[in-house]
Parts: C-alpha cells; sequence; structure tokens
C-alpha cells in the first residue's frame, strides 16, 4: 500500500474499470475490449505532449475563437485543435492547446477546470495519448471518467481517481454484524428476531396452528358421527329388504 496512487502512473485497462485498482476480471465488454486493443498514438499529432491540455465537454456551438479567447489569458498558446467531424465537420465536443510555456500549461489546468464556457463546464487535464504509458482511448473501451448513465466508467484519472483500497491485512476478518451469518450456517430459532420475524408474528403463526389442529379434530369427529349413522342406516335397509322378500316367498 505504500506505493499507492491515486493517479494511474500506466494505463491499465483491467484497472482502469475498477474504482481502487484492484479488480481481477473485467466487469463490462468494453474492458475486454481494451484489453484486447493493439493501440498506437497517432502519428500525425504534432506538438510537445508535455506543453498540451486537453479539453472536454465543450459545448457543440464553442469555436476555435471562442477557444483562443478564454486560454489565452493563462499564457502564450502556440497551436489549437479542436477536434471535429471528418464528414460534417461538426464540433466532438473536445480540444488540444499546446502552450510555449510549462506555466502557463499548470496555471491552464488548475485554474480552467471546470471553468463555464458556453453555459458547458469543461474539464481540463494533462493530454494522455502521448504521455501515459498504455494508453486505450475510449472508443476502444478505454479511456478515463464517464458518466454513470453509460455503465462504464474509468477511474485513475483526474476526474476519477482511485479509491484507496480497504487493506485487511493477511487472516484479518471483517466483523460479523448481527444480521451476518456463514453461508453453511443453518437458521436456528432463537434467531429469529435478526432475521425480521416479531414475537407477534411468532404467536399468530401458533394461533393458526392451533386453530389448524382444532377444526382437524372437529372435522375427524364430524366425519366418524356421519359413518356411524349410515352404516345403521345401512342395517335397517337390509332387514326391512329381506322381511319383504321373506313374504314374497311365501
Amino acid at each position: 500500500m505504500s506505493d499507492w496512487c491515486p493517479i494511474a502512473k500506466d494505463y491499465n485497462p483491467l484497472k482502469a474499470g475498477s474504482i481502487d485498482g484492484t479488480d481481477l476480471e473485467p466487469h463490462d465488454r468494453a474492458v475486454w475490449r481494451a484489453m484486447s486493443a493493439r493501440y498506437k498514438p497517432n502519428k500525425g499529432v504534432v506538438g510537445d505532449p508535455l506543453l498540451t491540455l486537453f479539453v472536454a465537454r465543450l459545448n457543440p456551438q464553442t469555436t476555435e475563437d471562442k477557444l483562443q479567447t478564454v486560454f489565452s489569458k493563462y499564457g502564450d498558446i502556440r497551436r489549437l485543435r479542436l477536434v471535429r467531424d471528418i464528414v460534417t465537420g461538426f464540433s466532438k465536443g473536445y480540444a488540444f492547446i499546446e502552450y510555449k510555456e510549462e506555466r502557463s500549461v499548470s496555471r491552464a489546468r488548475r485554474d480552467a477546470d471546470k471553468l463555464v464556457v458556453d453555459q458547458h463546464e469543461v474539464f481540463v487535464d494533462f493530454e494522455q495519448e502521448r504521455t501515459l504509458r498504455g494508453w486505450v482511448p475510449r472508443r476502444l473501451g478505454g479511456g478515463l471518467g464517464g458518466k454513470k448513465e453509460s455503465g462504464q466508467l474509468r477511474f485513475g484519472g483526474r476526474d476519477r481517481p482511485f479509491r484507496k483500497p480497504i487493506n485487511l491485512g493477511p487472516g484479518a476478518t471483517q466483523e460479523r454484524g448481527p444480521g451476518d451469518r456463514d453461508r453453511g450456517e443453518p437458521r436456528v430459532r432463537g434467531d429469529r428476531r435478526r432475521y425480521g420475524e416479531s414475537d407477534w408474528g411468532s404467536r399468530d403463526r401458533r394461533d393458526y396452528r392451533e386453530r389448524d389442529r382444532v377444526s382437524g379434530s372437529s372435522r375427524e369427529r364430524r366425519g366418524g358421527g356421519e359413518r356411524h349413522e349410515k352404516k345403521e342406516l345401512g342395517e335397517t335397509l337390509d332387514q326391512d329388504f329381506s322381511c319383504v322378500i321373506k313374504q314374497l316367498v311365501m
């Protein structure tokens, strides 16, 4: 735990998909896709990656001129690129800004993050593609951050840093609460209250069982009386029938 860091030093898709970086198996298909990806940084990208900022969550209507005006107050900008769709030409909502000095990069990253530009709160961080080893972009199942609604959050970045894992130590066990039990441990009658069964509920069920036994005994008694009456009636009918036969024969 001594080398733990909330920000990833290298990009690992499996760890990025875990809130504390300790998952042993991918929890969504996108992580599988990122783990099998063989991504290489775009060689066509120019500029110094250590002086470049990534600006995301932009308003689709935000233009290069607007970004130039907003971010130039943190220092001299060498290069600004607003990423657009190659077919439609519409903004994809993120941009890369390269400064001339390192202090300008630090200042813009510190002060421009969560700045409202054209009614949108922007996200600002260092460029990851060329600076974070093993980087896999979002379109291949990687990336960092993300929205809860997507079900594909990625941790280890500025937006969603890793949470510190809970280290129980060797042989340590969690303290069991009043409602906890082992999977193989049977429930016993003395533990009814911990599973939500109240005294009133127990008495109520016992009353129902008593009623069932009483009603059952009553049914048996009634059934026995009915059988006895039927038997007597049958004997009487047999005697009457025998008398009739004797009279006919005589």
